[in-house]
């Protein structure tokens, strides 16, 4: 059975949810699914390493992954775990380096599709224009990562 536990952010609601060995979703919302509402270890390291990020102390995490979608989501997904930290690339970059540069369209449902967002890191997907387009946790959310981003505060692992 699957865990999941709630905490109370600076960015709004955070749920982790983890499978017993891997972490399978974050969520920006308090959800009722039939999962154990249990903290667990696994569940309380990665809050630890989110509230991390959060305050510009992590820019790596180092957690057990297991997100479930399709074959090509998951190849996108791989590619947005090589997006560095403080940078973005548009979706027509991460389509050029999944082999499919014109399918930025489908990147973006991908994208919206990624189950562990903030640390398989979505946000840093933007328009071509430069503009933020698009993020399941709200603009406003994707905003504020990208601001944790580019704050110079200390950015220790």
């Amino acid at each position: 059975m699957n865990n999941i536990f709630f905490y109370e952010t600076e960015i709004g609601i955070i749920g982790i949810r983890e499978n017993g060995k891997a972490i399978i979703n974050i969520y920006f919302s308090k959800i009722e699914n039939g999962d154990n509402m249990e903290e667990t270890n696994l569940i309380k390291d990665t809050f630890i390493q989110i509230k991390e990020y959060i305050k510009g102390k992590r820019i790596k995490f180092d957690l057990p992954l297991e997100p479930q979608g399709t074959e090509f989501q998951k190849k996108v997904w791989q590619e947005l775990l090589k997006i560095p930290y403080g940078q973005t690339r548009a979706y027509k970059d991460i389509a050029v380096a999944v082999g499919n540069e014109k399918a930025s369209r489908a990147i973006g449902m991908a994208n919206n599709k990624n189950p562990i967002p903030i640390i398989i890191p979505c946000h840093r997907v933007i328009g071509s224009n430069g503009k933020l387009v698009g993020y399941a946790g709200g603009l406003n959310i994707k905003e504020k990562l990208l601001n944790i981003e580019k704050t110079d505060v200390n950015k220790g692992e």
